[in-house]
């Protein structure tokens, strides 16, 4: 089964209507290159807009609720979000789990009511420095998939991201060995919960992805693309890592 590139951008807490243009650049980019799959994952207030100006690029959100409705003031339901014109979205990033103090269990139940709409997915796992320095990264980083992966995930419409909190915006990034050696563990893992259906789903990895590095980092094995963040608010920075995913060879 072969898993086609991937790369899909966190805009974070950035954004506003004057950086549109960025999106058309992305969308004119991703067009051109069409052998890699592309999305963006704007903030709330952009979804509509965005997905105004790049209709063919995939617009996703960053965090959705679990709950389809209700008295949860400041969140926003994955109904919303289809009705916004989101195609997909982050749960579970490490920002959300440190910052919000959100839990594995947080992800499964936002992932499950993403699917249930038909948003497809991308969910995060990844360790602290402190676990790493310990030698925990593995066992964090399986307990964390095993808590949040919903039992249907499937190829189609799910995908997992690792990212390693101490190397999102610091500049820092682990070696192409320990990448390539945490998405074989993540591999295993998905295979334990969901079968053969593990073979397909797409793993990225995220963490001071650059134009400079990509490369490297898609080529590395078990590497189906990158969540990026800083370098994704512009064109000019994103499109290098576009190009460098169509350079790779499909898995």
């Amino acid at each position: 089964m072969t898993r086609r590139k991937f790369v899909a951008a966190n805009w974070k807490m950035n954004g506003l209507r004057a950086d549109l243009p960025e999106i058309e650049g992305i969308a004119a980019a991703a067009a051109a290159h069409d052998g890699v799959d592309v999305a963006v994952c704007v903030p709330f207030t952009l979804i509509e807009a965005a997905a105004r100006v790049a209709p063919g690029l995939p617009i996703g959100a960053q965090d959705c609720h679990d709950a389809d409705w209700g008295a949860h003031t400041g969140c926003v339901a994955a109904p919303m979000l289809v009705e916004a014109g989101a195609r997909t979205v982050i749960v579970g990033h490490s920002e959300r789990r440190g910052d919000q103090n959100e839990t594995s269990q947080d992800a499964w139940g936002k992932a499950a009511a993403a699917h249930r709409h038909g948003l497809n997915v991308i969910l995060c796992c990844g360790e602290t420095e402190a676990e790493r320095d310990a030698g925990r990264a593995e066992r964090v980083v399986q307990a964390q998939i095993e808590k949040s992966v919903p039992d249907d995930a499937a190829a189609r419409w799910f995908t997992l991201a690792y990212e390693p909190r101490w190397a999102i915006g610091t500049g820092r990034t682990p070696t192409l060995e320990e990448i390539s050696s945490i998405h074989a563990i993540a591999r295993a893992k998905l295979r334990q919960l969901v079968g053969d259906e593990a073979r397909g789903i797409r793993i990225l990895y995220g963490g001071s992805v650059t134009g400079a590095n990509a490369g490297a980092i898609l080529s590395a094995p078990d590497v189906d693309g990158a969540l990026v963040g800083g370098a994704s608010l512009t064109a000019a920075k994103f499109v290098p890592i576009i190009e460098a995913a169509a350079g790779c060879r499909a898995e």
